[in-house]
């Protein structure tokens, strides 16, 4: 799954924490809502609470788990943790004040650790004996206990002045940097400061020592790595001696076109480290970084064994024997199928458990036999579980139209995991493997947003396979409006997918959002387009290089079988929405639609192809999917496709309203693409609007602006669709 520009599942769990600052003048608690009829809006949608983590006591007994709740009068969220018992009862909310309380890990079956004002704190089940734990200045952002509780790590920020120069000590008031290199900015924030894992000695009462090791001690790299990596990418062996971490040993130009990470295991004792990935002699081949490295010598054959590609989220197995890790084969695609690799310390063996699957891996978790892996794989638009033996035999758990998250061990027998659908936003569940009776077992424990959900008519999903002007078979979801009457024509939304290759599963978003599209009258029309995963390796590939070919034809193909075989669907009245590569979708429809739709949102796309290779910050995206940069005189073929149909280049032939919205912090894909687009649109004389936001990112995430975004959505949307 593309993470980096994914608009879908990637964004379900992800919170907008408000600083412990901003939360401190009130305490935010669970939102309550009275709806005049059954109509989902935007004011139910940021009333729901939202799970974040969670975590079985080691007795299985118990489960601490995060939860997010929203003000949008005092434009804030509150992060909090609540306990229950392992079939759901006795749930408890344990965070009493205004202070957001996180990352909850158990120490012992009887007490929690957590994150609270940057310190890590202990509370028993019931949420009382609270003592802080750390000392370090409000400077903690992640931690894991070692197994034997007797050393934890810690993530501290350090300075970082690689790339961009420190500031003159008698000038500390300027807002100028001076920048030396590329990677001088991430995401939504300028790279001043890198996240470190430190090791610490851990007390008998778990308070820990003052002082801690650097495990990266004079290295300039980030561990995890940014601009989503969390404690995931960190593990501690069975025996507390040694770490697992993800980490890209690179800086500046050398990081912008590289997604090449690896897996290193750190000797606590020692202080020593060896990686795992690639031999201790290894020399990367030179790279150019104006193309892509799909042929280049990194990707070659013979290096593949040195795994060039992204490599992490490592785990061990609970006898101690192997470590598995997430992999992806090449060097320079971030979006490569993403693989499940088996290390034998024993023997240095390297194992691929999931060759057979030809889609992505995840999350994962080891069974307690150490010989089985359970997985969350997307196949047919639907994220599901999945488990692998050490030999590498896949077998499929559940078939549900559901995307499952987040896997871990309940016990020695049932797996913990989160599930949410179109429909249904998240809630944990309990899954019971060779369940007797039933096969696998499945069993809802929490149902946090009951009370709104009983108040709201709930849409209807179906799913067709779409013939394409290839021939092929694509899937496409249809969401059908609350109360639907098949008599009656419906104003319609085609649905344009981020990524590009992040798949149009069953997720759950509190922007893109399905149920409440559907609760304002709208039909959706949500295809599978080439590029996404889930439907194996060559339709995955299909849009790199070809970003206006065969996917945009699909996306046409999709909506004309809704007018052609749909009666319900208003042909007269269709929409074409879609955010980052979505976005970018919708940009050149605008210019290729053949008068197919009455109005157009754009959120955070790319609209000038050639701008957007040097403006993004991680370069080896358009390095990959452009093949070149669009100064190289041997251009691609690909590449010179790639530039001459930049939506930019079709404005002439725009002639339908369009509302463009972006976010200034957007390093990805930057702000200026958006507003050439209005500016534009409006030049050539059309109906535009522009909703910019300076303090948001590729998402939005703060309340009040997240009810803009909806109100500002549905007004355009009505205007020109409910004539």
């Amino acid at each position: 799954m593309n993470k980096l520009l994914a608009i879908g599942a990637a964004a379900l769990l992800l919170t907008a924490c408000g600083s412990q600052k901003d939360n401190n003048e009130v305490n935010i608690q669970k939102q309550t809502i009275q709806l005049e009829n059954d109509q989902m809006t935007p004011e139910a949608l940021w009333a729901m609470s939202r799970i974040g983590g969670y975590q079985a006591s080691p007795d299985g007994q118990h489960i601490v788990f995060q939860m997010g709740y929203y003000s949008v009068e005092e434009n804030k969220s509150h992060q909090v943790l609540w306990m229950m018992n392992a079939d759901g009862s006795e749930q408890k909310q344990l965070t009493e004040d205004a202070d957001n309380e996180t990352d909850a890990q158990w120490l012992d079956n009887e007490t929690v650790a957590f994150i609270k004002g940057g310190e890590v704190w202990k509370m028993s089940l019931n949420g009382s004996a609270r003592k802080q734990l750390s000392e370090t200045e409000g400077q903690v952002e992640g931690f894991q206990f070692s197994p034997d509780r007797s050393k934890v790590i810690i993530l501290k920020s350090i300075p970082f002045n690689e790339v961009i120069k420190e500031k003159p000590a008698d000038l500390p008031k300027t807002t100028g940097r001076v920048v030396t290199d590329l990677m001088y900015r991430h995401w939504d924030h300028y790279v001043e400061s890198i996240q470190h894992p430190f090791v610490f000695t851990v007390n008998d009462d778990f308070s820990v020592a003052s002082e801690g090791t650097d495990i990266l001690e004079g290295e300039p790299f980030e561990c995890p790595m940014e601009p989503f990596g969390g404690m995931e990418q960190l593990a501690w062996s069975t025996d507390s001696k040694q770490i697992a971490y993800t980490c890209r040993k690179k800086t500046g130009l050398q990081y912008s076109i590289s997604t090449d990470s690896d897996i290193f295991l750190y000797d606590v004792e020692k202080k020593e480290t060896k990686n795992l990935c690639k031999p201790a002699d290894y020399v990367e081949p030179a790279i150019e970084p104006t193309k892509t490295m799909l042929n280049q010598a990194v990707n070659a054959p013979e290096n593949l064994k040195n795994l060039p590609g992204y490599d992490q989220n490592p785990k061990f197995s609970p006898d101690g024997r192997y470590l598995a890790w997430t992999s992806m084969a090449r060097d320079g695609y971030e979006a490569d199928r993403m693989r499940l690799c088996c290390y034998d310390l024993k023997t240095g063996e390297k194992t691929f458990l999931t060759e057979s699957f030809d889609s992505n891996v995840d999350d994962y978790c080891w069974a307690p036999d150490a010989r089985t892996i359970y997985y969350i794989g997307v196949w047919h638009a639907t994220e599901n579980l999945y488990s692998t033996n050490l030999q590498g035999e896949v077998k499929q758990m559940t078939n549900y139209q559901a995307d499952f998250g987040s896997l871990q061990m309940l016990n020695d027998k049932q797996i913990l995991a989160e599930k949410h659908s179109y429909t249904e936003p998240a809630d944990l569940y309990v899954v019971t493997p060779n369940d007797s009776d039933n096969g696998v077992a499945i069993t809802q424990i929490t149902e946090v947003n009951k009370e709104i959900l009983d108040q709201l008519g709930k849409p209807s999903v179906e799913q067709y396979w779409v013939k394409t002007t290839d021939g092929k078979d694509m899937l496409t979801w249809v969401i059908l409006p609350p109360h639907f009457d098949k008599t009656k024509k419906y104003p319609t939304l085609l649905f344009c997918e981020g990524g590009p290759q992040s798949p149009v599963s069953q997720f759950w978003s509190y922007r893109w959002n399905f149920f409440i599209m559907a609760s304002q009258g709208y039909v959706i029309v949500a295809p599978n387009r080439r590029g996404l995963p889930g439907f194996g390796q060559e339709w995955l590939e299909a849009v790199s290089g070809d970003w206006t070919g065969q996917c945009m034809h699909d996306y046409l193909a999709a909506i004309d079988f809704a007018c052609d075989e749909l009666p319900y669907v208003d042909r007269d009245r269709l929409g074409a929405v879609g955010a980052s590569f979505g976005g970018f979708s919708v940009y050149y429809l605008a210019g290729h639609h053949d008068g197919r739709f009455k109005c157009f949102i754009a959120h955070d796309g790319a609209f000038n192809l050639e701008a957007m290779y040097t403006e993004t910050e991680e370069n080896w995206f358009s390095n990959w999917e452009y093949d070149d940069a669009y100064w190289n005189k041997d251009q691609t073929p690909r590449a010179k496709k790639t530039y001459d149909n930049s939506p930019h280049r079709f404005v002439d032939k725009w002639d339908t309203p369009i509302l463009c919205i972006h976010g200034e912090k957007d390093y990805r894909i930057n702000a200026t693409q958006g507003m050439s687009a209005f500016n534009a649109a409006r030049m050539r004389g059309i109906e535009a609007e522009l909703l910019i936001f300076p303090d948001e990112n590729h998402w939005v995430l703060k309340p009040q602006n997240g009810i803009l975004w909806q109100r500002t959505y549905f007004e355009w949307l009505d205007r020109w669709l409910k004539k």
